[in-house]
């Protein structure tokens, strides 16, 4: 069975990118999107970025579309949205879709690994799984869940 760090995915740039590059780290993977109510958490995401990533932590940013059309853009007007309105300096990837025959193979991985609470299907953008060192999923938490709320179970695992 694969692991997480068996899947690559393409950054916005267009970069194939192995996901053993963040073996090692702690990980918060989070759907993101653009015209989201959600979206303004991109800035608790930089900042749990910006102060663990010393310590050995990323945040891995998925766009998504498949909710609400709220992230209808290119990969470049995504960038430049992320950077523009919230000096994201944390990985960006290509859009992906994560529920559905067509999910993204990482999603598919963490759905099996975390089920939500009623099914494992993906509800709504800013979805969120934290991945400890080893590359095991140990929680998702709900679009509601703050990116500031996790600070304790981050350290915990850092």
């Amino acid at each position: 069975m694969a692991g997480l760090y068996d899947f690559t995915a393409t950054s916005l740039a267009g970069e194939e990118v192995p996901l053993r590059r963040f073996e090692g780290q702690v990980l918060l993977i989070v759907n993101t999107a653009s015209a989201c109510g959600f979206t303004p958490q991109y800035r608790g995401l930089e900042a749990l970025y910006r102060e663990y990533t010393p310590k050995g932590f990323a945040v891995l940013g998925f766009p998504c579309n498949q909710f609400g059309g709220q992230e209808p853009g290119t990969a470049s007007e995504i960038g430049a949205f992320c950077i523009g309105k919230y000096d994201v300096t944390f990985p960006m990837f290509a859009k992906i879709e994560v529920n559905g025959t067509d999910a993204h193979p990482l999603y598919k991985f963490l759905k099996g690994e975390k089920s939500g609470l009623l099914v494992s299907a993906i509800k709504w953008n800013f979805t969120k799984f934290l991945v400890d060192r080893s590359g095991r999923v140990v929680s998702r938490h709900a679009p509601t869940t703050t990116p500031e709320a996790l600070k304790k179970e981050i350290e915990a695992l850092l």
